[in-house]
């Protein structure tokens, strides 16, 4: 509903009634905003403008033509999100999945289907049964025991909708169900920070994509974390593949093996020596040592980053959505112009993008 999405845009700027009437120079006035989020009146077609480029969203998000909502929406952060961060995270989704079920409509594609490794929701006793969630759904899947390459394109391969977006510090990722009218199926969404390492966000995947298989209506807070993280320390890192490179016990390991372990599996170095610990290949005290020695300060910072800093976001993206949008602009399906405005990009950009850096250069020459 239009009063939905406009107060969720308002919350996002963290603007007040009387906030967002003074940015659209009294337009509109706070009372009258006040009725359109209440749903007891409709802006008019000038009033959507102004309140669209004032909170910095489309027109057609205010109008949600789609009719589509998110529900389930489960932060993941060290501190409470603030209504300010929730709104804005709200918003960002909702505004990607508009264009991407947009796109998938216009090719005639299930949006809702992806295949489930297990029948969920998997029922465990305890968070170290998590371990055997993640062997079936690797199994399942066909991923056998080696480390997984591109965790993004998996997910999207299997027919998760992924999202790395820029989100505040404090949430490291979250996953949601988009809902859809008509008794449509629901589509699961992950989303990770791409303002955390790769090593990080590969794991927030993982750890999400756990999330989605496992049942964690009787668990505590604690125990659904617990679970969710064996989970992905299981699926990124399984013990066969893992207990080969390593033995089955060590009194020890050195910094440049601990490196290199840390890129086979492309995981952050404290997630790699927490899964040597679960599996005992490591003993507490060993792992304590460690910390204090060889791995000091991996806790709060990453030790030789797969991902160059200045290139932090750039790797292991999302690429679907983007396809999607080029196919149906190859098979004339959509104009240039609206390729334009689902990618987000300049229209010469798109027009490169489908004909090549030569179409460009006509254009120049012409």
């Amino acid at each position: 509903m239009i009063a939905d999405r406009v107060r969720l845009a308002r919350r996002k700027c963290g603007l007040s009634l009387r906030g967002l009437s003074a940015a659209i120079n009294g337009r509109v006035t706070a009372r009258a905003i006040g009725k359109y989020e209440r749903g007891e009146s409709i802006p008019s077609s000038g009033a959507l403008v102004a309140l669209s480029k004032a909170l910095g969203v489309s027109v057609g998000f205010l109008m949600d033509a789609q009719d589509i909502e998110i529900q389930g929406v489960a932060f993941r952060t060290k501190t409470r999100v603030t209504v300010r961060d929730r709104a804005r995270v709200e918003t960002e989704v909702l505004e990607w999945i508009e264009r991407y079920l947009q796109v998938e409509a216009v090719l005639e594609l299930d949006g809702a289907h992806w295949h489930c490794p297990i029948k969920p929701p998997g029922e465990i006793a305890r968070a170290s049964d998590a371990e055997q969630l993640a062997v079936d759904a690797r199994e399942e899947w066909r991923l056998g025991i080696d480390p997984i390459s591109n965790m993004t394109e998996l997910l999207e391969d299997k027919g998760l909708k992924v999202l790395t977006v820029t989100l505040p510090d404090r949430v490291s990722g979250l996953t949601c169900l988009v809902k859809r009218p008509g008794g449509r199926a629901d589509s699961p969404v992950v989303i990770a920070n791409d303002r955390f390492t790769l090593e990080r966000r590969r794991f927030t995947l993982a750890r999400e994509l756990g999330r989605r298989l496992l049942e964690t209506e009787t668990m505590s807070d604690r125990d659904e974390k617990d679970a969710a993280s064996r989970f992905a320390g299981a699926f990124l890192m399984p013990r066969e593949h893992l207990l080969r490179e390593v033995g089955n016990h060590r009194n020890a390991m050195g910094y440049r093996e601990l490196i290199a372990l840390k890129h086979v599996y492309r995981v952050s170095g404290a997630a790699l020596l927490a899964r040597l610990r679960q599996l005992n290949v490591i003993s507490q005290s060993t792992l304590t040592y460690a910390y204090q020695t060889v791995a000091r300060g991996w806790r709060t910072k990453e030790p030789a980053e797969i991902e160059p800093i200045d290139q932090r976001g750039q790797r292991e993206r999302p690429t679907r959505f983007e396809r999607l949008c080029y196919r149906a602009l190859a098979e004339g399906l959509i104009s240039l112009a609206k390729g334009a405005e689902l990618l987000r990009t300049p229209l010469p950009q798109v027009e490169e993008g489908l004909n090549g850096p030569h179409s460009a250069n006509a254009h120049h020459r012409q």
